[in-house]
């Protein structure tokens, strides 16, 4: 302070003609002496002012305080001070409480906001994955405010506390104890420390007794670049430390000026000449009574050629903060009295004029900084980032790795540099400190109960649920037509399913199917082949040949139900299957309608056949198929099956299907097949005590009894079968009803054309033969 007021007194620009005065006050860092400081400065009692260089014409009054360091002796001041308006610009007062300007509405500082700093601390934590911590703090404004805004940031970014101890370089030996046994029983690897260096020394020298090493440090302006700290962790408990410091400064001439004090050059003399004597060793106007053997002191000494933290310019940041607040009041001062020239500056310069010019200062230093206020009366905040590293001979080097500039964007705030830093242990790998590991891809947090959030446990996602990154903290449900994959981190399209012929039982299926059609065809060839036969003959051969041509029909329908399903192959399927089978039961009717009139005609004066001839037998085929066929038409001008893909029967699967359109068209084609077949059933079971030799109608008895059993049994099975199985279902009782027909009605046939040839005449047709049945 006082390099800087006599550089300014020097100086021809800022403030010429004019000297500024100064009075020091030491309150050794106390409360009630800082407060008893200010209400002297208050009172204007034996306090120099700005005044003339010829000459001081009027008492003193001060205009401006410098100072404190700490922020409670400095809370102190500005609450007395802060009513007569008198500025009080500290250096070194970083408590964020400071900057309420209701409660302290003259206070100003050079040195940045702990509101910031804590949220750059958190942020730096953060920035290494450090999401569980513990926090020590001094007992203080300084200490209980920085770690409250550090806590409410840290949550903010996801970072839990394990515990938060308050200390004081005072404290009782079992309170720190218990701060020891807490710390040693903490699975967090990270503390940060938001202490004073004089609280943090004696906290050192307590943990160094119980050998706490291996922690990393999380340290605030407050003793990360305090030199002698450093110096006195022995047993490198702070190793690898990385903080936040005020950035580093060089004010142009400090050194000269410090080396080149004399006792007899300030007028301080009474601080000067003790700390002289305590300096050199020596002693001024050295009585014969004195007790004490030492020299005397000539003021001459030279202050370079004695080692001592006195000359040692490591705290210059702080050094640069009281000589910008110094300057702050003197270009307040300059611009006061030169805009107002004209009038006497003697009756302007009251504080409240000067307190105002000081927040509007705006002005560089010969050394090119920045210095300005904002409405809380703070400086921009801008921090280096420092790691403590190994230096020769064991000395500590502070070596800034990175920087911190509140000004910036909030993603630019925080920069490191590309350079390797030193952890705990001297460890070059960055530790970890975590109360749960990560959470991979295709897993969720879920909180442990009773415990912060930092602490939970990882749950695989649910199937169909995926998540894609790290620490996900719920699943997402994969879009309908696609399933998560095995690993639970990305969603695949789902497997389409449906009845194909490259699959086996699709395969087996086409094979029935084209073997069936074949047979028909074999049976109809034989049948061609040996149409004049009298059991051909006898058999209504035009029904017969149409009732082949229908069963091969209905064997060759199956295969529309094969394939993936489109439209048209959807419409065709059940029309198609429905009118061939309508086709098939109205011949079977028809042969069965021909057996028992064949009967009746055969009984003397029955004249029946005559109204059941071929034209009606024609015309009785036609009429039951076209019913179906009316069916049909309704059903796909209506509400015709479609192509369906359904997500819901399986799952991981989308079933293509055919959704049936109008469920009542369905079952109305199905019922129709289905009166047809019973009214034949019944038929044939009547006629089946019939002469053997003409009697056909218990084969057909049996081939409606299987068709009926087949197509009774297929609608349980048909609507509990899932996905492509309800198709093969259907398939299957399309062939087995079909081969039930062609197998009970003609292969009894074939067996007499080809392996019976004497019982195919129609001798043994009109009973004549012997009574043998087939």
């Amino acid at each position: 302070m006082i390099f800087a007021i006599e550089e300014i007194n020097n100086s021809t620009d800022l403030l010429p003609g004019i000297s500024l005065g100064y009075k020091m006050y030491d309150t050794c860092g106390s409360i009630a002496r800082s407060v008893q400081a200010a209400l002297a400065l208050a009172n204007g009692n034996d306090i120099a002012s700005a005044q003339s260089k010829a000459q001081c014409t009027r008492p003193a009054q001060v205009q401006a305080v410098i100072g404190e360091t700490s922020s409670s002796p400095c809370m102190a001041i500005a609450t007395v001070i802060g009513p007569f308006h008198i500025p009080v610009i500290s250096h070194y007062a970083t408590c964020a409480c400071l900057s309420d300007k209701t409660k302290y509405p003259s206070f100003l500082r050079t040195i940045p906001s702990d509101y910031y700093q804590s949220r750059a601390l958190a942020q730096l934590v953060k920035h290494f994955g450090w999401t569980w911590v513990g926090a020590i703090r001094s007992n203080n404004d300084y200490g209980n405010n920085g770690i409250t805004i550090f806590t409410e940031t840290a949550q903010q970014l996801g970072i839990c506390l394990e515990y938060s101890l308050s200390f004081f370089r005072t404290d009782p030996p079992n309170k720190i104890r218990n701060i020891i046994e807490i710390i040693k029983l903490s699975t967090s690897k990270v503390i940060v420390a938001f202490l004073s260096y004089l609280d943090l020394d004696v906290l050192m020298s307590k943990l160094s007794h119980h050998n706490l090493t291996g922690y990393q440090w999380v340290g605030s302006e407050g003793w990360i670049f305090d030199s002698q700290t450093a110096k006195k962790d022995q047993l490198h408990i702070l190793d690898g430390a990385i903080g936040l410091s005020i950035p580093k400064a060089h004010v142009i001439g400090m050194r000269e000026f410090v080396l080149d004090i004399k006792p007899f050059t300030l007028s301080s003399d009474d601080i000067l000449t003790e700390f002289w004597e305590t300096f050199f060793s020596c002693k001024f106007n050295q009585s014969n009574s004195s007790s004490e053997n030492l020299r005397e002191c000539t003021g001459h000494e030279q202050m370079s050629g004695v080692p001592n933290s006195f000359i040692d310019m490591s705290l210059m940041p702080i050094f640069n903060n009281v000589y910008k607040g110094v300057y702050a009041v003197a270009h307040a001062l300059h611009n006061i009295i030169h805009c107002n020239e004209t009038r006497n500056y003697k009756e302007m310069l009251d504080p409240f004029t000067i307190l105002q010019h000081i927040k509007k200062n705006n002005f560089k230093t010969k050394e090119g900084d920045d210095v300005y206020f904002n409405d809380n009366g703070d400086p921009p905040a801008r921090y280096e980032i420092i790691n403590w590293q190994p230096g020769v001979d064991g000395i500590v080097d502070f070596v800034t790795v990175g920087l911190y500039d509140a000004t910036l964007p909030v993603d630019k705030q925080l920069s490191l540099h590309n350079k390797s830093l030193i952890w705990a242990k001297n460890s070059k790998q960055v530790p970890v400190s975590v109360c749960s590991e990560k959470c991979p891809p295709g897993t969720r947090k879920v909180l442990q109960k009773g415990k912060p959030v930092c602490c939970y446990d990882c749950i695989r996602c649910a199937e169909g649920e995926i998540s894609n990154i790290t620490d996900s903290i719920t699943c997402v449900k994969c879009p309908p037509e696609f399933w998560s994959n095995e690993r639970r981190d990305a969603c695949v399209k789902k497997e389409a399913e449906f009845l194909s012929y490259e699959e086996m039982m699709g395969a087996l299926l086409t094979a029935a199917s084209l073997f069936g059609t074949c047979m028909t065809a074999v049976v109809a060839f034989i049948f061609f082949r040996y149409r004049k036969t009298p059991i051909v003959r006898a058999n209504n051969s035009e029904l017969s040949f149409l009732l082949l041509f229908s069963l091969t029909l209905c064997f060759l329908c199956s295969l529309t139900f094969i394939g993936r399903p489109s439209e048209w192959s959807c419409m065709l399927r059940h029309t198609a299957f429905g009118i061939t089978f309508v086709l098939c039961i109205s011949c079977v009717l028809g042969k069965t309608m021909v057996v028992l009139m064949a009967f009746r005609a055969s009984l003397p004066g029955s004249n029946v056949m005559k109204w059941f001839g071929p034209t009606q037998q024609r015309l009785s085929v036609l009429v039951f198929t076209l019913i179906q066929v009316i069916i049909c038409i309704l059903w796909l001008t209506i509400s015709p099956p479609f192509p369906f893909r359904n997500l819901k029967e399986i799952k991981d699967k989308m079933i293509l299907e055919c959704a049936l359109g109008s469920t009542l068209g369905f079952w109305a084609v199905l019922g129709y097949i289905g009166v047809l077949a019973t009214f034949c059933f019944i038929l044939a079971f009547l006629a089946r005590k019939l002469p053997d030799n003409f009697n056909e109608a218990k084969f057909i008895t049996f081939s409606m009894l299987i068709f009926c059993a087949v197509w009774i049994t297929f609608i349980p099975a048909y609507v509990s079968s899932p996905g492509k199985f309800s198709v093969a279902v259907e398939i299957f009782a399309i062939l087995a009803s079909s081969f039930g027909l062609l197998i009970c009605i003609f292969i009894p046939k074939c067996y007499i054309i080809l392996l019976r040839p004497e019982k195919n005449s129609k001798k043994n047709m009109m009973g004549k033969g012997p009574k043998k049945s087939w």
